[in-house]
C-alpha cells in the first residue's frame, strides 16, 4: 500500500519538473537560425519566447560581453544587437538551465524581402508550359555559400501569426535549393551578392494570384473599409482575403531585420487601379512602421502587358490594364524611397507569366544599386512621359529622365491620336533629335491628344538610350474614348 501511495505521489511531481523544464526552455522564430543571412553593419532584434520574467544569457561571437535577457510578463523577449561588416561566419549562443541553442554559420550581408503574387512566385524551374528563361542555367551555377534563401511557404491565418507555421529554413544557394526559388528574388540576389562581394540573404514570401489587401493588416484595412466598404470584401480564395496572408506570411517575420523590400504584384487588382493608388502606399507605410524602418526602399515591378479580353475598342477604362500600369508608375510619387522596374516590353501575349524574370530583376536592381548602393553612374529609370506639343499637324511628345536619349530597335510601334471627337486612331510616329516622339496620323486632322501601348496586349518599342522601356502613357485624361474600327493596328 505505501508503494503505491509513494508511486502516486511521485507522478505528479515527476510531471510538475518536466512540465516546469518545458516550459522554462528559450524558444526562437523559425527564421531566427543556424545559417541566416543578418544586416550587416546595422542594429537588428534577436526576439523569441521564454516563460514569464525567465533570465537567460544570449553570446554573440563578435561581441566582447555577453547579454543578459528577460522575458517579461508574457514570456516574450527581445535583444538588439549591433552587427558588423564582418565576412567570417559567426554563431549565437543562448543559454539557461532548460536551454543551450546554439546557431552557427551566421552571416552578416544584405538582407531583402521579396513578396507579391504568381509572377514574384514562379521559380527558376517556371510553371508547366510557362517557362523562366535562363533557369535551368542559373540552377546548374547556384552553388554559392554567400547566398542564402529562406521560404515562407502559403499559409493563411484570421489573426495574427508570431512565428510562421510552414517554411523552408535558411539555406546556401544551391542547385536543390533554388529549383523552386523565386526566380526574381534568385537573379536579384545572385547579382546583388556578385557586385557587392558581401553575402545576400533573400526572404521570399508570394503567393500567386493574391490581392494587395491579403498583405494589408487588419489596422489598416479596417480604414478603408470604413471609407470605400464595397471595395473589399472577403473571397472565397484565401490569397484574395484581406489580411489572411499578412497575418500569416508577414507579420511572423517582423521585426526581422531587412535592407528592403522587393514587390511584384498587381494583377489582381487591375481593375481598380485608382484605389490600389491608395492601397498600396498605405501597405508600404504600414510596413515601415511595424519594421520600425520609416524609409526602407520598396522596388516593385510594373505588371507586364498581356491579352486580357476587353479593352479593343476601349469599352471600360476597368477593362484596360494600361491604367494599371499608370497608376504603379504614379505611385513612384506617392511612396518616398520607391522604384519601379518598366516591363512593357517583356509580356507575353498569351501568358500572364513572362519567360523574362531575369530582365525584371535586373531592373529592379539598378534601382536598388543606384538609389540604395550609392552606384550613381548607373542609370536606373526609364524615361517617362512629361509633356506633350501640338506641332505641324501632329503631336511632340516630350520626356523627363532621358539622358541617354530615346533609342528604338525598329520601327516604332503602338501610338495613337485622337481629336476632338475622342476617337482614337493608329499614328505614324518617329524620334526627333534623340528627344522627343513626333506622331501624326493624316486620319485626324486636328490632333488633341496622343497615347502609346495604352492597352492590355503591346510589344513596347520606345527605350532610352539606357535601353530601359517606356511606360505606357497617354496625354489626355478622357474617362470615355473609342478607337477606330475600321484602322486598327
Amino acid at each position: 500500500m505505501k508503494t503505491n501511495q509513494i508511486t502516486v505521489f511521485l507522478i505528479p511531481l515527476i510531471f510538475s519538473v518536466i512540465t516546469q523544464s518545458v516550459k522554462a526552455e528559450v524558444k526562437l522564430p523559425a527564421i531566427v537560425s543556424s545559417n541566416m543571412v543578418l544586416q550587416r553593419d546595422a542594429t537588428i532584434q534577436i526576439w523569441g519566447w521564454a516563460d514569464a520574467n525567465e533570465t537567460f544569457s544570449l553570446e554573440a561571437s563578435w561581441l566582447s560581453n555577453k547579454l543578459d535577457v528577460k522575458a517579461n510578463d508574457s514570456g516574450n523577449w527581445s535583444v538588439q544587437v549591433k552587427t558588423t561588416n564582418s565576412k567570417s561566419p559567426q554563431t549565437i549562443t543562448i543559454k539557461n538551465k532548460a536551454s543551450n541553442i546554439i546557431l552557427s554559420n551566421i552571416l552578416f550581408g544584405e538582407v531583402w524581402l521579396c513578396s507579391g503574387q504568381s509572377n514574384m512566385f514562379q521559380s527558376l524551374k517556371g510553371y508547366t508550359g510557362q517557362p523562366t528563361f535562363g533557369g535551368a542555367k542559373a540552377i546548374l551555377h547556384a552553388n554559392n555559400p554567400n547566398l542564402r534563401v529562406f521560404t515562407v511557404h502559403k499559409t493563411a491565418s484570421k489573426t495574427p501569426l508570431k512565428d510562421v507555421k510552414d517554411f523552408s529554413g535558411w539555406q546556401g544557394a544551391s542547385p536543390e535549393t533554388v529549383a523552386d526559388f523565386s526566380a526574381v528574388a534568385y537573379f536579384f540576389g545572385k547579382e546583388l551578392q556578385e557586385i557587392l562581394d558581401v553575402p545576400v540573404g533573400l526572404i521570399h514570401s508570394s503567393w500567386g494570384g493574391s490581392t494587395i489587401e491579403a498583405w494589408m493588416s487588419t489596422s489598416i484595412i479596417e480604414k478603408f473599409k470604413k471609407e470605400a466598404p464595397n471595395k473589399i470584401v472577403t473571397s472565397k480564395h484565401v490569397q484574395r482575403s484581406p489580411v489572411l496572408l499578412f497575418n500569416a506570411m508577414i507579420n511572423p517575420i517582423i521585426p526581422y531585420k531587412i535592407k528592403g523590400v522587393l514587390w511584384y504584384q498587381g494583377e489582381a487588382n487591375r481593375q481598380d487601379p485608382d484605389f490600389y493608388k491608395r492601397l498600396f502606399p498605405a501597405m508600404v507605410k504600414d510596413w515601415r512602421e511595424r519594421w520600425g524602418d520609416y524609409n526602407f526602399p520598396i522596388y516593385y515591378a510594373q505588371i507586364a502587358p498581356y491579352i486580357y479580353k476587353g479593352d479593343e475598342f476601349y469599352k471600360t477604362k476597368e477593362d484596360n490594364t494600361a491604367n494599371m500600369r499608370q497608376a504603379q508608375l504614379e505611385c513612384l510619387d506617392l511612396i518616398p524611397n520607391s522604384g519601379i522596374a518598366i516591363t512593357t516590353d517583356i509580356g507575353e501575349e498569351h501568358s500572364i507569366h513572362p519567360p523574362r524574370k531575369k530582365e525584371v530583376a535586373e531592373r529592379l536592381l539598378f534601382n536598388a544599386l543606384h538609389k540604395t548602393y550609392g552606384f550613381t553612374s548607373i542609370e536606373f529609370e526609364a524615361p517617362v512621359y512629361d509633356a506633350f506639343e501640338i506641332k505641324d499637324g501632329g503631336v511632340l511628345l516630350k520626356f523627363k529622365n532621358a539622358k541617354s536619349g530615346l533609342f528604338s530597335k525598329g520601327p516604332l510601334s503602338n501610338f495613337e491620336i485622337a481629336g476632338a471627337d475622342k476617337v482614337f486612331y493608329p499614328c505614324e510616329a518617329k524620334i526627333i533629335r534623340g528627344k522627343g516622339v513626333f506622331v501624326k496620323s493624316d486620319y485626324v486632322i486636328e490632333p488633341k491628344a496622343a497615347r502609346y501601348a495604352w492597352k492590355n496586349w503591346v510589344r513596347g518599342t520606345l527605350y532610352g538610350g539606357n535601353m530601359l522601356p517606356v511606360s505606357s502613357f497617354r496625354t489626355d485624361i478622357w474617362n470615355e474614348s473609342t478607337r477606330s474600327k475600321k484602322y486598327t493596328n
